[in-house]
């Protein structure tokens, strides 16, 4: 993810100081431990704006609302005591070659400035501070205190101080091509190491778009560069600081991040047209470029592009935290099956048991003082059977023991069997979890948000402040066949509620919709399903409830049904087969057993459909 540069936080500021200046300030959002969301009333409308100090992406632009989700951070609340009602007057960075920006509040517009709200984005040392009239911190996302920096502490009623000043050379359109080149060849490094090195305001992406301008080689020597690439990099320098000076900035896609310098060239433009902005930019309504690039402004593409980036970063650390979770819980699961199954091996040995103490009941004159073992013949098969004995016990004492043995693993076979059965239920019940967390995409965050809190309402994760609001409607109750139980009929009503499941269409226009959880797998089972829907699992597989929505009066034909198979089969463990048994049911015929975890229901009148997910995989 690339970090908010000099070049955006310019091109933002910009921008915020036409779209929201003046604004009153009537909400103050926290949603996380890095981001906080400002409500902000213009004449014409309400906007939020995100302030963001996360090490690898602190940034500030107009977003979309924050999630709906309690607020138990204090900084927000302070920020929101202090400063609500209050009108924002400026948004501009402290001085033009900083990455600190002010916002600055006032009782009115014209009145004199009571807060700054500071923002200062640099890197993993980033911060936001809340400044009043005086000069004196009020408040501060991180207290830095003498301990961890005698350099600038930051704590609650100290005088604020803006970050060291920098001592690199401010860049300039009055410096000439010759004072410029000189700079940067004093020392024989690489030329993308001399630029973020000798000037301030240049980034690694800076440098990367430059060069990528210019054509230039980011590896190769200064010492080494030809006058023509010299040339070709000193007007692209020039572009990059028109673009500062006038600010106007085209923000596109790279292959490593972004950029906001336009092309140069019509070749430049090229190279852009080939960058693919669908992904991050799906319902552009801005316009289209002369290219056939959608125009968007700096605020709304930086919104895209970090809400896409940190989303995948945090879809990438929330994947690994649940599969860790559910691999460390099925590893002792599988330890206890293996337990439990042992024991009950045992006891299939309790009828031996019986039939050696029943022969030596029956041959007690053979006995002899001593003996530590005795031959019997079978009473059915006539064989010889040796019987292993105690010799410091008679054979009546031996056989006694033989029938304890006999009553203790009919007693232990009891008990083991409910034991044996919970925990393998436990198991298909992870493995269903498991599955539906490997069928999700990156862009599935919500959906493997939603996994996250029933594991935590099951008890496998510690349930926090951030999940705790996730979904209510998880029912305590996977997959496979079974009897007519039909636990709560409430589920079968019809709720307002829609799931954000997947859905497709059949060749006769019939919507599939398939669960991307075991939440959505019961809402649209026991919820959403209607009485002329068909309810399709893989069989005896883990994998997403289906369900084939049909009108009053329709019939879904083979080619319908077909397709509705392969989306079961698709989304399963079995995805990677060529072909899957599917049970096609009516959702009256789908049950959920009185205390069965999510997802987990049981079928009957089921017919079978050959499901074939690489008809799926070839489109």
């Amino acid at each position: 993810m690339q970090p908010a540069d000099l070049t955006t936080l310019v091109a933002l500021t910009h921008e915020l100081n036409t779209a929201c200046v003046p604004a009153r300030l009537e909400q103050v959002h926290q949603s996380d431990r890095h981001t906080i969301h400002l409500q902000l009333r213009t004449l014409d409308k309400k906007q939020w704006l995100l302030l963001s100090w996360h090490p690898q992406a602190a940034r500030l632009h107009l977003s979309a609302p924050p999630p709906k989700q309690p607020d138990t951070f204090t900084f927000s609340q302070q920020i929101l005591h202090q400063v609500a009602g209050y009108a924002l007057v400026s948004v501009q960075l402290t001085s033009p070659w900083e990455r600190v920006v002010d916002l600055q509040f006032a009782k009115r517009p014209d009145d004199d400035v009571q807060w700054h709200l500071y923002l200062e984005v640099m890197g993993k040392y980033s911060n936001a501070i809340l400044v009043n009239a005086e000069g004196e911190i009020v408040t501060a996302a991180h207290q830095v205190s003498s301990k961890q920096s005698r350099v600038r502490p930051i704590q609650t009623g100290d005088r604020y101080e803006l970050p060291p000043a920098l001592l690199e050379a401010i860049p300039n359109l009055d410096e000439s091509f010759d004072a410029w080149r000189d700079r940067l060849i004093l020392i024989p490094k690489e030329i993308k190491r001399n630029l973020v090195s000798n000037y301030r305001g240049v980034s690694s992406s800076l440098v990367r778009s430059l060069l990528a301008i210019a054509e230039v080689n980011s590896d190769k020597n200064v010492a080494d560069l030809t006058s023509n690439e010299w040339e070709s990099l000193f007007k692209a320098w020039h572009i990059w600081l028109s673009c500062l000076y006038q600010k106007q900035f085209f923000p596109h896609l790279e292959e490593k991040g972004y950029t906001l310098t336009p092309s140069p060239s019509p070749k430049e433009g090229e190279g852009n047209k080939n960058r693919n902005l669908t992904p991050l930019l799906p319902s552009c309504e801005k316009g289209l470029g002369d290219e056939g690039i959608a125009l968007l402004s700096v605020n709304d593409f930086c919104d895209r592009y970090y809400s896409q980036q940190t989303g995948q970063i945090a879809f990438q650390q929330l994947h690994q935290q649940i599969s860790q979770a559910i691999h460390h819980q099925l590893g002792k699961l599988n330890i206890k099956e293996t337990e439990f199954l042992g024991r009950l091996q045992l006891s299939t040995k309790a009828d031996e048991f019986k039939d050696q103490a029943d022969l030596l009941m029956a041959h007690l004159h053979l006995w002899e003082v001593g003996m530590k073992k005795i031959s019997l013949s079978d009473f059915h098969s006539e064989k010889l059977i040796t019987i292993p004995l105690d010799p410091t016990q008679n054979a009546a004492q031996n056989a006694q023991s033989f029938y304890r043995k006999h009553q203790k693993q009919k007693r232990a076979a009891l008990a083991i069997a409910p034991l044996l059965e919970a925990v393998q239920q436990e198991i298909a019940y992870l493995e269903q979890v498991a599955t539906a967390v490997s069928l999700l995409e990156q862009n599935e965050l919500s959906a493997l948000q939603e996994i996250r809190a029933e594991l935590a309402q099951q008890g496998y994760l510690k349930i926090t402040a951030e999940y705790a609001l996730r979904p209510k409607n998880i029912s305590k109750g996977g997959n496979g066949k079974g009897g007519k139980n039909k636990g709560n009929k409430s589920n079968r009503s019809k709720q307002e509620e829609i799931p954000d499941c997947h859905r497709f269409t059949t060749p006769n226009g019939f919507e599939v919709w398939v669960g991307r959880n075991n939440y959505q797998n019961d809402l649209i089972s026991f919820r959403i399903a209607g009485e002329y829907d068909l309810w399709l699992h893989a069989q005896e597989i883990s994998g997403s409830h289906v369900l084939l929505r049909l009108p009053a009066g329709a019939i879904a034909d083979d080619q319908d049904l077909q397709v509705a198979a392969n989306y079961a089969a698709y989304y399963s463990r079995a995805r990677q087969s060529d072909q899957v048994p599917v049970v096609c049911t009516i959702p009256k015929y789908v049950f959920k057993p009185k205390g069965a975890k999510p997802g987990m229901v049981v079928y009957t009148h089921e017919k079978i459909i050959w499901g074939q997910p690489t008809n799926l995989r070839q489109e």
